[in-house]
C-alpha cells in the first residue's frame, strides 16, 4: 500500500505540477527575449523588401487620388489650383507616414505592452505547487485504501497526457501570437501606402485595427489567466484529491477556450476582420 500510495503520488503530483506550466508559457522574461530578437528581422526585411513594393502602391494610390480629384470637380470643366496643392499636401503626409511605419507599428505595441505591464501588476494569484499542498496530497493519498490507489494511478497516466496537450494548445496560442505580430510588422508598409486614399483607405484603416487588435489581446489573454489562477486557487486538495485533480483539468480546459476567443474577441473590440 505504501508503494502504490507513493506511485500515485509522483504521478498525480506530476500531473498537477504539468497543469501550473500553463500559466508558465506567459513569462515575460521568454517571451521579451524572444521579440528583441525577431523585432530586427522584422525591421530589415520590412525596410528592404516590403517598403519598396509599398512605394509602388503609394505612386498608383496618388496618382489615383489625382486623377479622381479632377474628374470630380464636373469633369475638368471645374479645376481650382487649390486641389493641387490639396493632392501636394496629401502626398507629403503619405510619405511621411510610409517612411515612419515602424515606428507607428512600434509605437501601437509599445502602448498595449504599456497596458499589460501595469495589468500584470495587479495580478497577485499564482497557479504554483506549494510543498504544503504536496504533502496534503500526499497525507490522503497515504489513507486510501489500495482499489482507490489503484484506479488513481491509473487516471493519473490519462491526466499526464491530457495535461501535455493542453500545455501544447496553451503554447500554440502564445506563441502563434507572436507570430502573428512578426508577419503584420514585416508587412506593414503595403497597408499604410493606402490611408490617405478614401476608396482604397480602408485596408490600411483595418490593417490598423489589426494591430490594435493583436497587441491588447495580451490583455485579454492576461485576464484570463488570473481568473484561470483564482480558479485553481480555490480548488481543495485535502479530501478529494481525485476531485480536486479533475478539477484542474477543467479549469485549463476552460483556460484553452477561452485563449482561442481572445483573438476574436479582439477584433470584433476594436472592429477588424
Amino acid at each position: 500500500m505504501l508503494f502504490c500510495a507513493g506511485a500515485g503520488t509522483c504521478s498525480v503530483g506530476a500531473a498537477v505540477c504539468g497543469v501550473g506550466v500553463a500559466s508558465g508559457v506567459f513569462s515575460g522574461s521568454g517571451v521579451g527575449r524572444t521579440l528583441a530578437v525577431s523585432s530586427d528581422f522584422s525591421a530589415r526585411l520590412s525596410e528592404t523588401v516590403v517598403l519598396p513594393i509599398a512605394g509602388l502602391v503609394l505612386t498608383f494610390v496618388m496618382c489615383y487620388e489625382l486623377i479622381q480629384m479632377i474628374i470630380d470637380r464636373n469633369n475638368l470643366h471645374d479645376i481650382d489650383t487649390w486641389m493641387f496643392f490639396k493632392w501636394v499636401f496629401k502626398t507629403f503626409c503619405a510619405v511621411m507616414i510610409l517612411s515612419n511605419t515602424f515606428n507607428i507599428v512600434m509605437a501601437v505595441f509599445d502602448v498595449a505592452q504599456s497596458v499589460i505591464n501595469s495589468a500584470g501588476g495587479l495580478i497577485s494569484g499564482s497557479t504554483a505547487v506549494t510543498p504544503g499542498m504536496m504533502d496534503a496530497l500526499r497525507a490522503d493519498l497515504m489513507a486510501m485504501d489500495i482499489g482507490p490507489l489503484i484506479g488513481l494511478f491509473l487516471q493519473s497516466f490519462l491526466i499526464q497526457i491530457i495535461v501535455l496537450a493542453l500545455n501544447i494548445v496553451v503554447f500554440v496560442i502564445v506563441y502563434g501570437r507572436m507570430v502573428e505580430i512578426y508577419l503584420l510588422t514585416s508587412l506593414a508598409p503595403i497597408p499604410f501606402a493606402t490611408v490617405v486614399n478614401r476608396e482604397l483607405g480602408s485596408m490600411g484603416h483595418n490593417y490598423f485595427k489589426s494591430l490594435l487588435a493583436v497587441g491588447f489581446q495580451g490583455l485579454l489573454i492576461l485576464v484570463c489567466v488570473a481568473i484561470y489562477a483564482v480558479l485553481v486557487q480555490s480548488i481543495a486538495v485535502s479530501g478529494d484529491p481525485i476531485g480536486a485533480i479533475w478539477s484542474t483539468i477543467g479549469y485549463t480546459v476552460l483556460l484553452c477556450f477561452t485563449l482561442f476567443k481572445t483573438g476574436s474577441l479582439a477584433k470584433s473590440i476594436f472592429g477588424a476582420h
